[in-house]
């Protein structure tokens, strides 16, 4: 049987940084049961590179990323939308289909300032915060906590 994945929406104003580290986070734990995807508010139209960097880090490539607006997804099913940043929690539009929906805030590295090891620092910390919050997701996910018709 070939079940569509349940989509999940995460949002924060820019889609430069944490929401593209939530996405690639998201869908390299659980993208075999969730389709993940990430939009903006107001998109900056660029990933930051300095999140492309730290993703790889880990060993998840994000070179595929495009910045996009949130309502690109207007037209479709979203059964959880999840905001990374308050702005987005302000305007956050109510998607078709949507079930669900979570604001989990996380600071914006785009805004650190320092020396380049102090700004990759913050990215990294940001990407370590990301990655705890949404692995435990993802593993309410797996063990069917979440569900979907």
């Amino acid at each position: 049987m070939n079940q569509i994945k349940p989509t999940v929406l995460i949002l924060c104003t820019g889609n430069s940084c944490r929401s593209h580290m939530a996405e690639g986070i998201l869908r390299h734990i659980a993208g075999d049961i969730l389709d993940v995807q990430s939009a903006g508010s107001n998109p900056s139209g660029y990933v930051h590179p300095l999140s492309l960097r730290v993703m790889e880090e880990i060993g998840i490539n994000m070179q595929g990323h495009h910045s996009k607006h949130m309502n690109d997804f207007l037209e479709q099913e979203i059964h959880t939308v999840i905001t990374v940043c308050g702005n987005a929690d302000q305007v956050c539009p109510e998607y078709p289909g949507q079930k669900q929906r979570y604001h989990w805030a996380f600071e914006d590295p785009a805004h650190a300032q320092g020396t380049e090891e102090e700004i990759l620092h913050v990215f990294r910390k940001v990407r370590d915060e990301i990655h705890k919050v949404f692995t435990a997701y993802a593993a309410g996910w797996k063990s069917g906590l979440h569900t979907h018709p």
